[in-house]
C-alpha cells in the first residue's frame, strides 16, 4: 500500500515538512507489513493557483501541471494531509491541491495530522468537509499534535509517546479502508 504524506504547507520555516519525515520514518520504524510511504511536497510541485477551464470533476485536465499532479495522486492508495492550521482552517496551498484533480481522489482513504493553536482542530475539520465532498474516504484517523509552538525549536520534530502510538493507529485505519 503507497501512502502519500502531503505536506500542506510551503511557507518558509515551515514545520510540516519537519513532522512529515517524522511520519515517514516513524511508520519505517513501525514496520508495518506492505506499506511504502512518500512525501509529497507541495512547495516543490508549486502548482499554480487553479484556472482551468474545466471543472476538476470532469476528468478533463487541460493544464500540464494538471495532469502531471493527477498522474501523480492517481499511484497512491491512500494519504496522510499534514496540515497547519491558518486563521483557524487550512493553508490555501492544501486547497488549491485539493481543487486541482477530480476522480484520483475517489475512494481512498485519508487521515489528518494538524498543527497550530488548537492543535489543528480546526484546520482538520474544515479539510475532512472538503476532501469528503471529494469522494476521499474518512477513516476517522486523525493526529492533533498539542504544544507545537514549544517543540519545533529544532531542525527534526520530536514525537512523543501519545504520538508515535497514534500514528500506528492512523496507518491501521488507513489499511482497513483501502478500497482502491
Amino acid at each position: 500500500m503507497l501512502i502519500y504524506i502531503i505536506v500542506g504547507s510551503v511557507r518558509e520555516g515551515r514545520t510540516a515538512i519537519k513532522v512529515a519525515n517524522w511520519v515517514q520514518q516513524a511508520t519505517t520504524e513501525l514496520a508495518l507489513k506492505d506499506i511504502q510511504t512518500e512525501i509529497v511536497d507541495l512547495k516543490e510541485w508549486d502548482l499554480p493557483l487553479f484556472a482551468g477551464s474545466h471543472p476538476p470533476a470532469t476528468g478533463i485536465y487541460d493544464q500540464p501541471k494538471q495532469q502531471q499532479w493527477a498522474d501523480k495522486i492517481a499511484q497512491a492508495q491512500a494519504f496522510i494531509f499534514i496540515s497547519p492550521e491558518y486563521n483557524h482552517g487550512y493553508s490555501p496551498a492544501l486547497k488549491n491541491a485539493l481543487d486541482y484533480v477530480g476522480k484520483e481522489w475517489q475512494g481512498k482513504p485519508a487521515a489528518f495530522i494538524g498543527y497550530g493553536s488548537t492543535n489543528g482542530s480546526r484546520s482538520i475539520s474544515q479539510i475532512r468537509q472538503v476532501t469528503s465532498s471529494l469522494g476521499l474516504v474518512d477513516p476517522n484517523a486523525v493526529i492533533e499534535i498539542r504544544d507545537i509552538f514549544k517543540r519545533n525549536k529544532d531542525e527534526n520534530f520530536e514525537a512523543n509517546e501519545f504520538e508515535v502510538k497514534g500514528l500506528a493507529a492512523l496507518i491501521r485505519k488507513l489499511q482497513k479502508y483501502n478500497l482502491a
